[in-house]
């Protein structure tokens, strides 16, 4: 892990400074090369540190137990789905 990015914060800012950079266009193409290179290094971080925080995250079930988030957020189920699994408990 590059021990220059400080953290998520620092590493998204320098990662919009590049990219306004980048979309100037008025960089020779070593210099453009070199900051797509960090920029890379930047958003791998960012997706590492925000996998992490959904590793971390818990929820609450209906029953009031914690249980660890599923692997993915956005794998989450609709409400009529919570719905009818709360109606078919009844």
């Amino acid at each position: 892990m590059d021990t220059t990015i400080k953290d998520f914060e620092a590493a998204i800012a320098e990662l919009e400074d590049i990219v306004k950079k980048l979309e100037e266009g008025d960089l020779a193409l070593e210099t453009s090369l070199a900051l797509y290179e960090r920029g890379v290094q930047l958003s791998r971080f960012c997706h590492a540190r925000l996998e992490e925080a959904e590793r971390r995250i818990e929820v609450l079930d209906e029953r009031g137990e914690l249980k660890p988030a599923s692997p993915s957020l956005s794998a989450a189920r609709s409400e009529d789905e919570a719905r009818a699994d709360r109606e078919k408990s009844r």
